[in-house]
């Protein structure tokens, strides 16, 4: 068992620590991406996938801790940004001994990174990770954790939304509008509640027939297209990704239907420019590591003893967060994802500074 690589070349730019680990006996290879810990210790989830190469596995890996840290800095946590990815089909690969040995590399970075689930990760997988590591959260609730932190993603995505609607149409409410929902999974299933709560009526697809025979038996009053591209050229106000990143591309923007975008994926947007391409269409689109940054709140909340209610308070704040931003952009006349971007830089800069003041 060792680390094997650590890396500061140019593809990990602007990233303080890379680290790729391996353990041959168990099959563990992970990497993990410490983008920032200029507000504190970086954290981020552990994601679980089949990577066609080591490449695409450390591609992810950069851009989604790099992500962590802006969602982080605009949630207000005193945290920076991480991610890990292991490289593997969970279901083919995941063990006890492969999830032990990787909190052991974990433990090995001394607080510097704290991991939680992701993609092909869950709570009980949290709890034999913590069997080696202290630098976990989102772990099951008999074991004094956060429990589903998909709860919260959903409940700021829907607070964003609500800011967005009150931003396009005067009112800070769903009602009445019609939301397409990408993905009926871990965030998109409460979402769609809260939708139907609101008075929205909501189309969605998802690849899984679990989930969509989970839709028809809960909510029947939800409208189930075959795929994403019947549902983007629908006539849906609101769109929201809630599967796997890259949703908002070339082919996807042109072919929207909706005046908004607002949903718990990461990485929406497959390439820079694209936030140009949706204003240009008049398409508003809050950034999404701005409205899913509830499930980081709620495994956060964590770190000092968990507490639901004070969690959910400080996911709802995503609403004031969002409505900031959009003022924000209208205000410098750019784009909301460039707007957020700034707001977080900024703060990431103001309060990492005062780490210099020697403590003595």
């Amino acid at each position: 068992m060792g680390v094997f690589v650590s890396s500061d070349g140019t593809d990990a730019a602007g990233h303080e620590q890379v680290v790729f680990c391996q353990d041959r006996h168990t099959g563990l290879k992970a990497i993990i991406g410490i983008y920032s810990t200029a507000l504190g210790p970086a954290l981020g989830g552990t994601r679980f996938y089949p990577y066609e190469s080591e490449e695409a596995a450390l591609t992810d890996v950069l851009n989604l801790s790099r992500g962590m840290a802006y969602k982080n800095a605009l949630a207000g946590l005193d945290l920076g940004g991480g991610k890990a990815v292991i490289w593997g089909d969970p279901g083919q690969v995941k063990s006890e001994a492969l999830l032990r040995a990787y909190g052991r590399f974990v433990e090995s970075l001394n607080g510097r990174y704290y991991t939680a689930c992701d993609v092909g990760t869950y709570v009980p997988d949290m709890d034999v990770i913590a069997r080696e590591t202290r630098y976990v959260t989102g772990r099951s609730l008999e074991h004094g954790g956060a429990g589903d932190s998909s709860i919260l993603t959903a409940w700021g995505v829907f607070q964003g939304m609500r800011a967005a609607a009150e931003h396009t149409w005067g009112s800070p409410t769903l009602a009445g509008r019609r939301v397409g929902v990408a993905g009926l999974g871990k965030v998109g299933k409460y979402l769609a509640g809260h939708l139907i709560e609101d008075g929205a009526s909501v189309v969605a697809t998802d690849v899984n027939e679990a989930a969509l025979e989970w839709a028809r038996t809960t909510y029947p009053q939800i409208d189930l297209v075959a795929d994403t591209q019947t549902l983007i050229t629908s006539d849906i106000d609101v769109y929201a990704p809630c599967a796997l990143g890259g949703a908002l591309d070339d082919d996807t923007v042109p072919a929207l239907r909706a005046k908004v975008v607002t949903g718990g994926a990461n990485n929406q947007l497959a390439h820079p420019g694209i936030e140009k391409l949706l204003e240009e269409r008049g398409i508003l689109y809050t950034p999404d590591y701005v409205v899913n940054a509830g499930g980081v709140i709620q495994v956060a909340d964590e770190i000092e003893g968990f507490n639901f209610e004070r969690a959910k308070l400080r996911a709802t704040r995503i609403f004031d967060t969002t409505g900031q931003i959009l003022r924000l952009a209208d205000d410098e006349g750019v784009p909301p994802a460039v707007a957020a971007d700034r707001l977080a830089e900024r703060r990431m800069a103001e309060v990492g500074r005062l780490r210099s003041i020697f403590l003595g």
